[in-house]
């Protein structure tokens, strides 16, 4: 896919994103996707519908703020003859999140190599990759280590063994 056509369905998928119910309902807003999908800035607010019972940010939106954006970010640069999904997660609170709170995710290009080294034969690659839930001031308010599920599709890696 061309650069331009890539980000603008980076611009796109923001807005869709952004318009989703879940995301929506949790206060969840992405600032930015980057036009080459290498990196992802969210924000959530604290309000209402998303704080727990000693008025805190609710842990599951903490999580839900983290979930599919290493998943999307490898998907857009691996393209079509691999298979990515989330595999597993696991979440460390830190400190209670007061207010609004962050999470920035980035990839480059060595990892993106790395996977593609890893699969080359067709077998599953589970990387792991984790992002950091900080406050408006910078401190850590929650660690989410995410594992991936990636594999280059059968009818691609047979055509790459030849």
């Amino acid at each position: 896919m061309n650069a331009r056509r890539l980000a603008r369905k980076a611009r796109v998928l923001r807005w869709i994103m952004n318009l989703y119910p879940p995301y929506l309902g949790a206060g969840v807003w992405v600032r930015r996707i980057a036009p080459d999908f290498r990196q992802v800035e969210v924000k959530m607010r604290l309000g209402w519908y998303n704080r727990n019972y000693v008025g805190t940010q609710f842990g599951g939106s903490l999580y839900s703020m983290t979930d599919p954006f290493y998943m999307l970010m490898l998907m857009e640069n691996l393209g079509r003859d691999y298979v990515v999904w989330d595999k597993a997660a696991s979440i460390d609170f830190i400190a209670p999140g007061r207010g609004q709170v962050f999470a920035s995710f980035a990839i480059d290009q060595a990892f993106i190599d790395q996977v593609r080294e890893r699969t080359a034969s067709g077998d599953k690659y589970l990387p792991e990759r984790q992002v950091e839930v900080r406050d408006g001031s910078g401190a850590l308010v929650a660690r989410v280590n995410k594992t991936l599920y990636v594999r280059l599709k059968p009818r691609a890696a047979g055509s790459q063994r030849k």
